[in-house]
C-alpha cells in the first residue's frame, strides 16, 4: 500500500503540475474559456488508462505457473527501467517544464489542440502509473491494498496541485522530487531483485550457490505482520532472501543512487540556482 501511495503521489503531482501550468497560463493570457479543452483531454486520458489497467490486470491475473513467473519478472524489469528513466527525466527537465508547456499553449490555436496537449501529458503519466501499480500488486500487496494506496496518493497529489495553482508564480519542488526520487529508486531496486527471483523460479532453480538464502528470519516484525508487509512492498525486503536477489538489488541501487545524488556540475548550477516549476 505504501509503494502504491508514493507512486500515485509522484505521478499524480506531475499531472497536477502540468494542469496547473496549462490552466494558469490560459487564464493569464485571456483564454480562460478554453480551459474546458484541457479538462476534456485529461478526462479522456484517465478513462483510457483505467481501461488499459483493467485489461492488463485481468490478463495477468489469469496466468499461472512458469508463464506467470516469467510475466511478473518481465513486468518488474520494465517497471524498474521506466521508473528510473522517469526519475532522471524529471530531475533534468523540471526547470524547463513550465516554459515548454507555455510554448505549446501559444502554438495551440484551437481547443482540440489544447485537449491534445493535456491528453498526451496525462496519458504518459497514467500508463506509467498502471505499470508501476501492476508491479506493486504482483510484488507484495493485494489488489485492494494497491487501489486504496493509489487513491490516497491521487487525492493528496490533487490537493498539492490545487495549492500549487493558488500558490503564486513559482514554487520550489526540488526537495519533493529529491526525496521521492530516493524512495522510488529503493522501490525500483526491489523490483530488480524481484525480477531475478521470478526468473529463478521459472528456471526451477531451488538450491546451490547464489540460489541459497543470504539470511532466514522466521519470527518477529522483520518476518511477518504489517511492518514486514510495508518493508517488503516498499523496499523489497524479504525474510528469506536469495543471494542472487540481494546482489541484483545492490547492483542496481548503488550506481543509480550515486548518479541521482551526485552534485550537478558548476555550469548547471550557474544556469539555475533551484529546480522550480513556474506556474
Amino acid at each position: 500500500m505504501g509503494s502504491s501511495f508514493l507512486i500515485t503521489l509522484r505521478e499524480g503531482l506531475e499531472v497536477s503540475l502540468v494542469l496547473a501550468i496549462l490552466i494558469s497560463y490560459l487564464v493569464k493570457t485571456g483564454r480562460s474559456a478554453e480551459t474546458g479543452g484541457v479538462w476534456r483531454g485529461t478526462g479522456l486520458a484517465v478513462i483510457l488508462c483505467l481501461v488499459v489497467g483493467i485489461i492488463i490486470n485481468a490478463a495477468v491475473g489469469g496466468l499461472n505457473g512458469t508463464v506467470n513467473q516469467i510475466v511478473e519478472g518481465c513486468i518488474a524489469v520494465a517497471a524498474a527501467i521506466v521508473l528510473t528513466w522517469m526519475i532522471f527525466w524529471m530531475r533534468a527537465n523540471a526547470r524547463s517544464l513550465g516554459s515548454n508547456l507555455r510554448q505549446k499553449v501559444d502554438a495551440a490555436t484551437t481547443v482540440s489542440a489544447l485537449a491534445a496537449i493535456a491528453f498526451f501529458a496525462t496519458v504518459r503519466e497514467g500508463l506509467e502509473t498502471v505499470l508501476f501499480l501492476l508491479s506493486a500488486e504482483t510484488g507484495s500487496s493485494s489488489g485492494v491494498e494497491v487501489v486504496l494506496g493509489g487513491l490516497a496518493g491521487l487525492a493528496v497529489s490533487a490537493v498539492l496541485g490545487w495549492v500549487i495553482y493558488k500558490g503564486g508564480n513559482r514554487m520550489n519542488l526540488r526537495l519533493f522530487f529529491q526525496v521521492t526520487g530516493v524512495l522510488l529508486i529503493l522501490f525500483a531496486a526491489g523490483l530488480v531483485g524481484k525480477a531475478f527471483h521470478e526468473f529463478r523460479e521459472a528456471l526451477d532453480l531451488h538450491s546451490g550457490g547464489l540460489i541459497d538464502p543470504a539470511w532466514t528470519i522466521e519470527s518477529g516484525l522483520w518476518a511477518k505482520g504489517t511492518f514486514y508487509d510495508f518493508m517488503k512492498g516498499f523496499f523489497g525486503w524479504h525474510a528469506k532472501t536469495e543471494k542472487i536477489r540481494l546482489i541484483a538489488y545492490f547492483a542496481y541501487l548503488i550506481p543509480v543512487m550515486w548518479l541521482f545524488l551526485k552534485k550537478p556540475s558548476t555550469k548547471s548550477v550557474e544556469q539555475s540556482s533551484s529546480e522550480s516549476v513556474s506556474v
